[in-house]
Parts: C-alpha cells; structure tokens; sequence
C-alpha cells in the first residue's frame, strides 16, 4: 500500500502516524481521563492500541478480544467483525443482537471497491402510516417502545450471513462458535452494564423471560457478577448447524412472531403492551441490500457512508461539502465550531425533507450529495451571526443560491443506544460496521427460550404527519424500513483505506462521525484523539447540545455571542475507528471515558 502523504507526531511511544490536513503541533498520551474501572476476570480496556496484523475496535474487551483471535488465526475483517458482533450481542445486549439490524461497509483489497449491505429492520407488510396511531392521535412514545407494535423484522441475522457468503472465509457456525461460548460462560457485569440494567429494571420486570435474564434473583446483576445467557448459546449453536434460514423460518421464526403477536406479560403487570402485526410471511420475505455507498470527495479524500434507507451517508456528506469551501484547519475553535454546526443545521434540515426508504419514496441521494446542492446551501452561512433552527429545506433537485424551501420537518426521536466496531485485516481489508435494537434494551421483549430482546426500531419512524404542507419521507408503510442516522464510515485516498469509523448515539451519531472526521483530516488529529474530544450536536433544533469539555470553557460563551444556544449533555456518542499507519501497522481508537470506555485491540503490539 502506499505510504500517506503526510506524517504527524502521535504519543510519545508511538512512532510517526500517517494524517490527512494540516499538521497539528499537540500531542498527548492514548485519552486525556484515566482508564475506567475493570472488573475482574475481563480483558483490559484500552483507548488506542498500534501494530501489525490487523485491529479491532469495539466497546467491550470480551468482543474485541474476539475479534482479534479470529484474525490471528487467518480470518479475514469480515470473519472478524462478525465474531465480534456475535459476541457483542452477548455483552451489549441492549445495544444490539439477533433481534436488530445495522448496515455494514466494506473494502475489499483485492478489488478496491467499497461495498455495503442494508441490514436495516423492516416494518410488517401489513403496516400503514397509522401505525402508532390510535383515535387519530399519537401513541405516547414509551408505549409504542415497549410493545410489539414497534418490532421489525430484524435484519442482524441476515447481514452476518450475507457477508461471510459474500466476503468472507469462515462458515457461519466457526463465526459463531467464539460468541456461544461467551454466552455459556458468561461475561463479567461492569458499572455501565449494571447502570443499564437500573435504567430498564421496571420494563424487564413486567416480561418474565426479560426479567429470568436480567434481573437474576429478582435484583440487578451485581458488578462484578458473572452474567450467563444459556439460551443465546443454544441459539447461536443453532443457527450455526443450520444457518440464518432457522431464523426467518421454522421454530425460532414462529417463536419470534409468536412473542411479538401475544407479548409475555407477567400477569401481575400493570404495563399495557400492544400487540404488533409481525407474521412469517414477513420474516420469510426479508432480504438485505446490497448497494452502493454513498460517497463525496474532502480535501482529496474520498468519505464513504451508507446510502438511504440511512440518512447517515447522505447528511454526513452534505455537510462536508458545505464544509469544504472553508479553511477549517486555519481557524480557532470558535469560527471552526461555528461552520461545523451551521453546516451540520443545514443538512438535518434536507435530511428531514428528503430521506426515506428509497423502495418507497423518492429520495434524490446523487442531488444530496452533489456538491452543486451543497453551495447552493452553505452560502446561508454568515460568519457573524448563528441561523436560526427550524432551517427550512432546501431542493438538492433545483438547487438555487440560498432559495427558500417548504416548511421544516421535526426531528424524529431515536434511542441513543446501538453500538458500532471497526475491524481491519493484514491483507487491508477493512469493515465499518453499525448494529443496533434502537432504544437501551429494544423493545424491552426477550422471545422466551431464545436469549434475545427484540428491537424497538419502527419507533423511528414518524408517529403522524407534521402537517398537510410538510411533506415526511419517514412515515410507516408496508415493508417499510425506518430512517436511520448510522453512518459507518470509510476513508480512502487514491484507493486505499486511510481510517474507517463509526459511532452509536441516534441521531446524535453523524454529528459524532462529522465531528471526528473534521478532527483528524482538518485539525490533523491522530484519530484516538480526534475520537476523545469534546462534542457538539446541531440537528436543526433550537438548541444545540454540548459535551462539558466545550459546555464549561471559553468557547461558549463566543458561539452564544453568534446567536447559538446550549444545552448541556454529559456524554454524545462512542465511536470507534482504525487508522492506517505506515510501515503495515494499524491504529485502532476507541473511547477513553465514553460509556465505560471502549476496547481498541491489534493482533501484535
């Protein structure tokens, strides 16, 4: 491969690191907060790691662990992200597994090419836009999470096997068999998984095979405690003897449809819970996509995402085209800052106009990625003074210089939760991958005997329309898949991987992956570093969040001068990324403090 352009110092330990903007004069050791607390009996937790051999980058040393044997022992970065996702549905049950979807990007060395598959969950054939309607009004939102009504038929299952029939080298059971043995033995519980488990106690509670799981004895796991989950084993090992057909078809199927037509209830529990409308045909029908990325060109590098049914390629791009015309690496924080929420208002104002499911809407992802679309856009931009949130939309099919739209769509909610790993191999191969249930803990449903909560995902779509003049790309229909925000990213330049990234958090993750992306290629941070800073979330709202690193200093106090309004937000995202480094060698980045911390492995030091 070759040698990047550009050279920047990393730790102290480390040698010279391959970026991609201008050079940045500090340096700093792996995360700028001490290593978070490690139960005993787990794999250490590690913010950065360098070497030869290939890397893995998730949020728990368990799955990384993973991850890492797998390529050590030949496997290529799709086995391995598989393996490893298979045990993060193990150890971050709340955030992902069997019963969700994802999307899943790849590069394949051999070929050049970029390739990525929509493993998003898709909505009953049955559905309507009045899905979460009832009376004419919408269902409050807790309601529809905890309920079948907002179960889709997940996509996670099929993804795993469609890339390792696609791409990769290991079987299906030898991708799985590390994950069932995770499950047999159990994990160790640590302080953000018990914090977790708090947060759902009440919903668990009210479903018997949630609470036999999660609530042993009746009381949240101790930290600490070793956690089994016999039931996914037996699945796992199911699954790998008969393939992801015993998913969508046959007992385990029946036992899905069946938990989310008659929720198990505990008798004694007060909780309504909807049925939803999930049936065999639909899991029978399901497919993933493969299609093409979504892709834009910055500062000589070529960024690809996922294309809709995520708005995360699309809106990530806009932005950075929008952000393109500008010198950010020559600005102080405050004028950076400034442009970066400013173009980041400006795309989740054409997001929320124009991206939906393309089987069913009429999305114009070449218009939203255009760079024409994008000056037509960022011209609204004013060095003095903050635009004003709702933004209205933009045309990317007629782009006019700063011409107005039609009325603003509301920002939809989506759980903060789901989890994302990156993995690269010896050879150069590369995957970005995201998977989620949504919310924390899904729907709240475990299908009885089968160790897996179900997702909560078709609460992403809109609830009822915005209004008769607002049109919304994002309302239910029959196999419909709801909009995302996930944005697994890859970088290339002349053809070549440079670094890859992702992040959980809903909405909140293409701010994160926008962020991070300004962070290493303009500011010429090392990626852990670019992955550690502080962070911002404007998504055309009133009010923009900010992590206390940028709540508490200067910088603040000079954006609400420009008109800009805050909020304080403890904690927004958790990416993890590789980076390329000369000589062979791979950086993988995770957090230092975010959600406990995240677990950055190579194969050799």
């Amino acid at each position: 491969m070759r040698r990047p352009a550009r050279l920047l110092s990393l730790l102290t330990a480390l040698t010279a690191a391959a970026t991609f903007g201008a050079p940045a004069a500090a340096t700093g050791s792996a995360g700028s907060a001490p290593a978070p607390h490690h139960p005993p009996g787990t794999p250490q937790k590690s913010p950065v790691a360098v070497g030869h051999g290939g890397a893995v980058a998730s949020v728990d040393p368990e799955a990384s662990a993973i991850g890492i044997r797998v390529l050590r022992r030949g496997g290529n970065a799709v086995d391995a992200a598989v393996a490893t996702a298979a045990a993060l549905g193990v150890t971050e049950p709340y955030s992902a597994g069997l019963g969700g979807g994802g999307y899943f990007v790849h590069y394949d060395s051999r070929t050049g090419r970029v390739q990525t598959l929509d493993g998003r969950e898709r909505a009953p054939l049955s559905a309507r836009e009045d899905l979460f309607l009832e009376d004419g009004a919408p269902l409050p939102f807790d309601e529809a999470v905890t309920s079948g009504l907002s179960v889709g038929t997940p996509g996670t299952p099929a993804t795993w096997e469609t890339a390792l029939d696609t791409w990769g080298t290991l079987s299906l059971r030898q991708a799985l068999r590390p994950a069932a043995r995770l499950a047999a033995r159990g994990f160790v519980v640590d302080e953000t998984f018990r914090a977790q488990t708090a947060a759902n106690a009440d919903r668990f509670a009210d479903f018997p095979a949630s609470a036999a799981l999660f609530l042993p004895g009746g009381e949240l796991p101790e930290t600490g405690s070793r956690l089994r989950n016999p039931d996914l084993a037996r699945t796992y090992r199911e699954l790998g003897r008969r393939g992801m057909d015993a998913f969508y078809h046959g007992d385990l199927a029946r036992d899905l449809v069946r938990t989310v037509r008659r929720p198990p209830v505990d008798p004694a529990a007060e909780r309504e819970v909807r049925p939803g409308d999930l049936t065999l045909r639909d899991l029978a029908a399901y497919g993933v996509k493969a299609q093409r990325p979504a892709r834009v060109g910055y500062r000589g590098l070529d960024v690809y995402g996922m294309a809709p049914s995520s708005s995360g390629g699309t809106t990530v791009g806009e932005a950075l085209n929008i952000l393109e015309r500008f010198d950010l690496g020559g600005m102080d924080a405050t004028d950076r800052l400034h442009r970066v929420l400013e173009a980041s208002r400006i795309a989740f104002a054409d997001r929320g106009r124009w991206v939906g499911d393309p089987a069913h809407e009429d999305v114009p992802t070449r218009g939203l990625l255009s760079q024409e679309f994008a000056d037509a856009r960022g011209c609204l931009i004013r060095d003095d003074r903050a635009l004003t949130s709702p933004l209205a939309p933009g045309d990317p099919r007629d782009p006019r210089a700063c011409a107005p739209g039609g009325r603003a769509a509301p920002l939809t909610y989506e759980g903060t939760s789901t989890t994302h790993l990156t993995v690269a191999d010896r050879w150069g191969d590369v995957v970005s991958y995201t998977l989620t249930i949504e919310q924390t803990g899904g729907s709240g449903i475990t299908v009885p005997g089968r160790g897996f909560l179900l997702n909560n995902e078709l609460t992403d779509f809109s609830f009822a329309p915005a209004g008769p003049d607002v049109p919304d790309p994002n309302l239910p229909g029959p196999g419909k898949r709801p909009r995302s925000s996930m944005s697994p990213t890859l970088v290339l330049r002349d053809g070549e991987p440079v670094a890859a990234l992702g992040s959980p958090g809903g909405s909140t993750i293409i701010t994160t992956v926008l962020q991070i992306l300004v962070n290493h290629v303009d500011r010429g941070l090392p990626l852990h570093r670019a992955v550690a800073a502080p962070r911002t979330s404007q998504r055309n709202t009133a009010v923009t969040q900010l992590e206390p690193g940028l709540y508490d200093s200067p910088v603040r106090r000079q954006l609400e001068a420009l008109g800009h309004r805050f909020a304080r937000n403890p904690e927004i995202g958790a990416a993890t990324g590789v980076q390329r480094l000369p000589g062979g060698r791979w950086l993988a980045a995770a957090e230092p403090e975010r959600r406990g911390g995240g677990a950055a492995m190579v194969v050799r030091p």
